[in-house]
């Protein structure tokens, strides 16, 4: 039996400022401060997720509670619910759930192409120690090509980036948040997103008179402004 009382450590990337930078993790910090638990943050770098549970887990976020351990950001969102009910809802039904299922099945390739962007730019934020690693690890996913080979012409690849986001806009044209007159976990998840390229981006991803703008800064102000960071690099030209 698992309660409030019993505390929530939450597994995080941080790079060498020490800042959270994936978005994954920023999905679940959102969570948290959504259903109004707290949470212990237990900082680790690149090289250190490999050790720091045994083998158990690869990524993060990790969440420990109660004598449970989890991984995988949708896994933990919904135990949240489970372990929670009390506290305000992160899916409202399965409706909802499978709705925000569709919102983060679209946002993954232009994560992909996101990283197409910003792979050097990891790699120079990270911590010293995990530099190597993370050069290696992610020339290997492509396939023997240089960090510095795949964001030589980065510049070219933001148009797409941003005609991609369309349907956002499209849709908080007419609404607050993705989740309608307040936030639901879509809007983490894309919030996230944007932490993601906030926390190491050197290009801004985003023109400077682009109108996601008052939907990120909404999102970044919420919970008292769990999103604000002088670390934090700009989004917007």
């Amino acid at each position: 039996m698992t309660s409030i009382e019993d505390k929530v450590r939450l597994y995080e990337l941080v790079i060498e400022n020490g800042r959270s930078s994936s978005p994954y993790v920023w999905r679940i910090r959102y969570a948290l401060a959504h259903k109004g638990v707290p949470c212990e943050a237990i900082p680790l770098g690149f090289t250190e997720i490999r050790t720091a549970f045994g083998g158990r887990h690869k990524t993060v976020p990790v969440i420990e509670h109660g004598g449970i351990q989890l991984a995988e950001s949708w896994d933990i969102a919904e135990y949240l619910d489970r372990a929670f009910p009390d506290r305000p809802a992160l899916f409202a039904g399965p409706a909802e759930h499978a709705m925000v299922r569709l919102t983060d099945a679209w946002l993954a390739p232009i994560q992909r192409m996101m990283f197409l962007v910003y792979a050097l730019d990891i790699h120079n934020a990270a911590r010293p120690e995990d530099r190597a690693y993370y050069r290696r690890s992610r020339q290997e996913r492509l396939k023997g090509a240089t960090l510095e080979e795949v964001t030589a012409n980065r510049a070219s690849r933001l148009p797409a980036i941003r005609d991609a986001l369309n349907p956002l806009r499209e849709h908080l044209s007419r609404f607050p948040f993705l989740g309608g007159s307040a936030p639901n976990y879509a809007d983490y998840i894309a919030l996230g997103t944007f932490h993601w390229a906030a926390s190491v981006g050197t290009l801004p991803l985003l023109a400077h008179d682009d109108t996601l703008r008052t939907w990120i800064e909404r999102g970044f102000d919420l919970y008292g402004g769990l999103g604000r960071d002088p670390r934090m690099k700009p989004l917007f030209e």
